[in-house]
């Protein structure tokens, strides 16, 4: 079976050529550097956040730029630009690049460049670092994602917080990587508990008898499209439960897919070498996926 992630795109050759927004200037792509000092690149210390253009709109801004100042804040670092900074170099991008529609913009904020190579805060005397990568990009993943069950956990807290989009992804390249060595696309991630919560990537729902379940959110990424999708059931009388829930409920599952920036909503056709239903995209996944669409274009 063909490899694939929830993050293939269609190629596009305007990618060879594209402008990247670095420290307040736009750049050929090839020069878009920074320096091996850089606290993103040393220790991972950073964060980001994805935005995806539909029809000349980037949807749902205003909660993506609230979750990274969120997330600023929370590692103590200042952007360096308000609120209205960061949207102005998002739209100078975009217009820098003629993007119009199917574009994917990922936003990396980091400490900057460090005046040793060390852990310490106060070592980074130059920055933020603050790039913008904006790509052609329309989501074409050719079947249903297949998932296998990692020993790696979403964690607590105290200790890495999952909530938290920062540069640090080690923990989820581990999964990936165990994923892919049993022959999965992703991975699938258990709790502390070893309840199930989420992939690799993305959030993960189950459907069972007409309802949707996903995880009580304690542990996975405070997914936008996440709670779009948990908002869409509840305004549309589908019955949805944000509870712990096992394995053994997954694998009985009518239905799984997946839900993020990127991609939206993608189907999961097996998991740990179970079939999920039909092992094809389900109504109910299909009916979420035309709401989804309908509230983008509306917004």
């Amino acid at each position: 079976m063909t490899k694939v992630t929830t993050h293939q795109a269609q190629e596009d050759a305007r990618n060879d050529d594209i402008l990247i927004y670095l420290d307040g200037r736009i750049v050929p792509k090839a020069e878009a550097v920074v320096s091996v000092y850089d606290s993103g690149f040393m220790l991972g210390d950073g964060v980001w956040e994805g935005l995806r253009l539909y029809d000349g709109k980037w949807a749902f801004m205003d909660e993506h730029i609230d979750r990274l100042f969120e997330a600023a804040k929370a590692i103590d670092l200042d952007i360096g630009l308000d609120r209205n900074g960061v949207i102005s170099a998002v739209l100078e991008t975009q217009k820098a690049n003629g993007m119009t529609t199917d574009a994917h913009a990922r936003l990396m904020v980091t400490r900057g460049v460090k005046h040793r190579p060390f852990q310490h805060p106060s070592l980074s005397r130059q920055g933020p670092t603050f790039v913008i990568i904006m790509e052609h990009s329309k989501p074409q993943i050719p079947r249903p994602i297949t998932l296998a069950t990692v020993p790696h956990q979403r964690g607590l807290p105290m200790t890495q917080d999952p909530k938290l989009n920062s540069h640090s992804k080690l923990n989820c390249i581990l999964a990936c990587i165990a994923a892919e060595k049993a022959g999965a696309d992703e991975a699938l991630m258990l709790d502390v508990h070893g309840f199930v919560n989420t992939t690799n990537a993305c959030n993960f729902f189950v459907v069972k008898k007409g309802a949707v379940w996903t995880s009580t959110g304690d542990y996975c990424m405070n997914g936008i499209t996440r709670q779009k999708v948990i908002d869409l059931c509840r305004a549309n009388d589908i019955s949805v439960f944000e509870r712990n829930y096992s394995l053994v409920d997954t694998y009985s599952a009518d239905e799984a897919f997946l839900t993020g920036t990127f991609g939206a909503q993608t189907p999961v056709s097996e998991i740990d070498g179970r079939q999920i239903g039909t092992g094809t995209l389900g109504p109910m996944t299909e009916r979420i996926r035309q709401l989804y669409k309908d509230l983008v274009a509306a917004s």
